[in-house]
């Protein structure tokens, strides 16, 4: 991948395949990409289209879809080469200038089909000055990474540009923050320290941090001023987009999102919703479970700033607030379910559309919906039994996170947690919470309104055989 016409925001890709077996070569663009539900149609960037075998011989091109080439003639070697134009910098697209190129791989690297299980090795022709920030394995060779499947290379986010990193140990493993922006160093080192501080009461809250691949994370993140507002997951990274500067409010706004995306290591990447897994290039991938997947890491982004001191007190109880505000006064709360709300998500998560909708009186989102289910069951857990979210999110990492292995989740299964706090829980039946205790003492606010609790019920890795 090259960059020679960056002030254009275009790249110049080229895309090897090796050892074809006769037949025409199905190339794809992906639809859809991890961590977003709505379908995307990267292909829609994608022109001057051109390919050949390995002697240079121009190969035929058909159009059979909107997202693919089909390549015919080829002597087991297809080299596919294309221009990339991408202009917007956030965790779905790609966005490329002079100064950086942040790419979501989804939207930058095309595939061939019935090559999944390949693995892949990426190569940047960088500008001068330009490093490379990415959870893909670097190679030997200079800016040259190793993916071992295309799974793992579409989770991959990767930033280029003049990075500015900060790296620690933590529990013997590499934490990484590469960052593209305009502030001081200094306004680094404070935000580097904030992150530190969210990365230890995250791992607080499950005990450990998580085994991530080739012993790194690494915070992707790109705050130039040109950039749009965003976070993404990923199994061993996060992408951070914002045009904020890492100082004041900004810089406090910025660590939310690295808190709710940091959380999102334990819950969905390795606390993985089965229905996710493997992951669908060409189609929305619809989930019941974002509401957990989501909804608790939101409630958790919060908690985290506050138990690291980055948050007050009042500060915190108005963002609880607000999500008990909208679950009162939202009428689609009261018509649908957390799951049915998680299964809008191909219709709602960027999702482009021009007709008018009715969703303010039908919908309230996963996010939080889930916030506030979260909410109840942290305060029934304390009021009742003793015991407390963090306890209960241990025992799904333990039963369905902790064991995963090879970059994916293992084969789905289902089980109960909750019955090991309550003694009992409904088999099939939500129970309706009551918000009546504060999770903060001191304060004079007070929550009564209820709301539906669903028992975690899908995860995507064996629970042991016993009860943890």
């Amino acid at each position: 991948m090259a960059f020679p016409n960056a002030v254009h925001h275009e790249a110049q890709v080229t895309v090897v395949f090796s050892d074809l077996k006769p037949g025409p070569l199905q190339v794809r663009m992906a639809r859809s990409s991890p961590g977003r539900y709505a379908l995307h149609e990267f292909a829609k960037n994608v022109y001057a289209v051109k390919a050949t075998d390995s002697k240079g011989k121009t190969l035929t091109i058909s159009r059979p879809d909107p997202s693919g080439w089909d390549v015919t003639g080829h002597d087991g070697t297809v080299r596919f080469s294309y221009t990339l134009f991408g202009d917007r910098t956030d965790g779905t697209y790609a966005g490329i200038d002079e100064r950086h190129a942040h790419l979501n791989i989804p939207a930058t690297l095309a595939y061939g089909r019935g090559l999944e299980d390949r693995s892949a090795q990426v190569r940047f022709e960088l500008p001068t000055g330009w490093q490379v920030a990415t959870q893909l394995r670097p190679e030997t060779t200079a800016n040259t990474y190793f993916a071992p499947h295309l799974q793992y290379l579409m989770d991959s986010p990767t930033s280029l540009g003049v990075q500015q990193v900060r790296t620690w140990q933590e529990q013997g493993k590499t934490i990484e923050l590469a960052v593209l922006h305009e502030g001081t160093a200094a306004e680094l080192d404070t935000y580097a320290d904030q992150t530190k501080k969210i990365v230890r009461e995250a791992s607080a809250v499950f005990g450990e941090l998580p085994a991530f691949d080739f012993g790194r994370y690494t915070f992707i993140a790109n705050y130039l001023p040109q950039t749009s507002g965003d976070g993404m997951e990923h199994r061993n990274s996060t992408s951070l987009t914002s045009a904020r500067p890492l100082r004041g409010q900004g810089a406090i706004d910025n660590l939310g999102t690295v808190s709710h995306e940091f959380f999102h290591a334990w819950n969905v990447e390795r606390i993985r919703p089965k229905s996710l897994e493997p992951f669908d290039f060409d189609r929305a991938n619809q989930s019941e479970a974002l509401w957990f997947a989501e909804g608790f890491t939101m409630y958790y982004g919060d908690l985290l700033l506050r138990r690291a001191n980055i948050l007050t007190e009042d500060q915190y109880m108005k963002e609880l607030t607000t999500i008990v505000n909208s679950m009162v006064n939202s009428p689609g709360a009261r018509l649908y379910s957390p799951v049915q709300m998680s299964q809008q998500a191909p219709f709602v998560d960027a999702a482009a559309a021009i007709d008018p909708n009715n969703r303010v009186n039908t919908y309230l989102s996963y996010y939080t919906i889930g916030g506030a289910n979260a909410l109840a069951l942290d305060l029934m857990l304390r009021q009742k039994h003793q015991t407390d979210l963090d306890a209960y999110m241990r025992a799904v990492w333990q039963q369905h996170g902790q064991g995963q292995q090879n970059f994916a989740p293992n084969a789905p299964t289902r089980s109960r947690i909750c019955s090991e706090f309550s003694g009992k829980w409904p088999a099939t039946q939500p129970s309706r919470v009551s918000f009546s205790a504060l999770i903060l003492p001191g304060t004079n606010y007070l929550i009564t309104k209820s709301c539906w609790l669903l028992p975690a019920c899908w995860c995507a890795v064996p629970a042991p055989a016993s009860p943890a």
